[in-house]
């Protein structure tokens, strides 16, 4: 019998389909509780809203960002890295790391294009002359927001090919708010009206089951020590 290597037979597996066996496997190592409350969270996580942050230079903005769309539902975080590279300030995310996709990006243009190919309408938040009030924010369509710096703003090329724009309604002196605590603002206020609505905004099922592996794989110590024992097995069967 031909034995093909391990990381072939890893690589056909793991790339296709979610592979339920392997996925059984791995959860049988978890608690039930464990298990449990990754349902319970799956169950509020949704790719109908993603957020985009452009060359956002102090990490801990990144990192707050981040903690924000893990602790409120939103599965996907997109990260621009055209002007300066990043990191996740595990401090400031507080292993948000682990339960959040951060797609990156080495230009807006890339960002931009990707997000379209999926159905996303992108929406810059920044005042404008053509802007949207949030609570008249229209959720029904999926939409990427995006971010930029508290001293610069979002660039030319986001305010040129955006959908749509959207503030926050600010009535004091002050006519910005921080990159971390204008995103907190609008994704709590986008998902809490997500959740009332009737759009259909849960993972998909297939979703699902990739996020209950991926998570199943980050929560167990010595993964790859276990991984390489059960792909073994599975050569040899």
């Amino acid at each position: 019998m031909l034995k093909l290597p391990f990381f072939a037979i890893f690589t056909k597996i793991y790339s296709s389909m979610v592979d339920l066996a392997y996925l059984n496997y791995l959860e049988e190592i978890l608690t039930e509780n464990r298990k449990e409350r990754f349902l319970k969270v799956l169950a509020t996580r949704t790719n109908h809203f993603t957020v985009a942050i452009e060359d956002v230079f102090q990490l801990h903005n990144t990192s707050a960002v981040m903690r924000s769309c893990e602790v409120f539902g939103i599965q996907q975080l997109n990260v621009v890295e055209e002007k300066f590279g990043k990191s996740i300030d595990k401090e400031i995310a507080m292993g948000a790391q682990k339960w959040v996709d951060v797609n990156r990006f080495e230009s807006i243009s890339d960002c931009i294009a990707n997000l379209k190919s999926k159905g996303y309408r992108i929406i810059a938040t920044t005042p404008h002359e053509n802007d949207c009030l949030l609570d008249d924010f229209d959720i029904m369509q999926p939409a990427a927001l995006f971010f930029g710096t508290e001293r610069d703003g979002l660039s030319k090329e986001v305010l040129d090919q955006a959908d749509g724009f959207l503030k926050i309604p600010m009535v004091g002196f002050t006519e910005s708010l921080n990159i971390s605590v204008s995103a907190a603002i609008i994704i709590q206020n986008m998902m809490s009206r997500l959740h009332k609505s009737d759009i259909e905004w849960q993972l998909s099922d297939d979703e699902i089951l990739e996020k209950r592996l991926d998570w199943a794989r980050k929560s167990i110590k010595d993964i790859k020590r276990i991984e390489a024992r059960y792909f073994e097995g599975r050569v040899a069967e």
